[in-house]
């Protein structure tokens, strides 16, 4: 699709940049915006944002050890509560297709984040979204 249409991905990827500076602006850490990125790819399973953002979050100082409990954060201790709220209202975002986000996880989301980290969010998480689908339906290829 990006080499298809390549001012289509052109205004994709200018969105991209102006969704991440929004986000840094709104006072997310550059390391949580990468997580959003991540968990929204594995419910996805896009292998090829995965490497891409995993490789982005490990470059900013994130552990491993965090890495490799993203998937199940809600289990473990690793998390701040800004973490926890961002990486719950992503998913839901994500699964959209599963129903509207829960008012429960706007609720918590706005007791932790500021209205400007609440939409950083929703765009981060819209954005990664996006990028998962061109990735996989154009079978981006993903080699050791």
């Amino acid at each position: 699709l990006s080499k298809s249409d390549p001012a289509s991905y052109a205004a994709l990827m200018a969105m991209n940049t102006s969704v991440s500076e929004s986000a840094l602006a709104s006072g997310l850490d550059a390391k949580l915006c990468e997580l959003i990125k991540i968990r929204a790819s594995q419910i996805n399973g896009c292998s090829y944002c995965l490497r891409m953002h995993t490789r982005d979050a490990l470059k900013l100082g994130e552990s491993t050890d965090r890495l490799a409990v993203l998937s199940a954060w809600a289990e473990s201790d690793y998390f701040s509560a800004t973490e926890r709220a961002a990486l719950a209202l992503s998913e839901s975002i994500t699964r959209v297709s599963e129903g509207q986000v829960p008012r429960d996880v706007y609720t918590m989301a706005s007791a932790v984040l500021t209205d400007a980290q609440v939409s950083a969010v929703g765009w981060l998480t819209a954005a990664i979204n996006v990028f998962n689908r061109i990735a996989i339906t154009s079978r981006y290829p993903v080699k050791p």
